[in-house]
């Protein structure tokens, strides 16, 4: 019975051990084709595209050229079909546009928490009314910079086709005029060999 154990033990371990996976770091610049989903090449082009375009845009150049205006970005929505981390695809985008130095930013997103934060500065009689900072002073957002991002997934046969658009703008939140506004297009297309691999 002990021979029995020992045999299944090491049959067991021996398994496992065929089972290893390795794990390599990569380049997480390079093209990632594993599949038709959006991937983050994708994530890479709208953001570089968006950015350089925006940044570029003669409107834009000139309203940044002597004032860094406050902006804030709204969630970009997805509009596909796949679940999408689109707070990734913002956040990408909001850190090239604030690491150019020529914006501000607002995080709508934290709101609540600072307002819980100063709520108890102020009113929770726990902090030094010299040191709390006062409710009021915060800044405005001149900007908001909003967008989407959609697709069309077409299949005919062994064939798939995706084809993702990310549209973006740029409102002047005191006028409600359109200051900016782009789109990038990618298209994917898998196609499954004869032997369906």
């Amino acid at each position: 019975m002990k021979h029995i154990k020992l045999i299944l033990v090491l049959a067991a371990a021996m398994g496992l051990g065929a089972c290893q996976s390795k794990v390599e770091y990569g380049d997480a610049t390079e093209v990632e084709t594993v599949n038709e989903n959006f991937g983050s090449s994708d994530l890479q082009a709208i953001t570089a595209k968006m950015v350089d375009d925006m940044m570029s845009f003669p409107t834009v150049v000139a309203m940044t050229v002597k004032d860094r205006p406050v902006i804030f970005v709204d969630k970009i929505k997805n509009k596909t079909s796949e679940h999408i981390d689109t707070e990734s695809v913002t956040d990408s985008i909001s850190n090239k546009l604030l690491r150019s130095g020529k914006f501000r930013f607002i995080d709508m997103t934290k709101v609540d928490a600072v307002r819980k934060q100063l709520d108890y500065q102020n009113n929770a009689g726990m902090v030094d009314p010299s040191s709390a900072i006062n409710f009021g002073r915060q800044i405005g957002a001149q900007f908001m910079l909003y967008g989407n991002l959609s697709s069309i997934v077409k299949q005919d046969g062994s064939t798939k086709d995706v084809y993702y658009k990310m549209t973006m703008r740029l409102m002047d939140l005191e006028t409600g005029l359109i200051e900016w506004s782009d789109e990038k297009e990618i298209r994917k297309t898998k196609s499954k060999s004869f032997l369906g691999l």
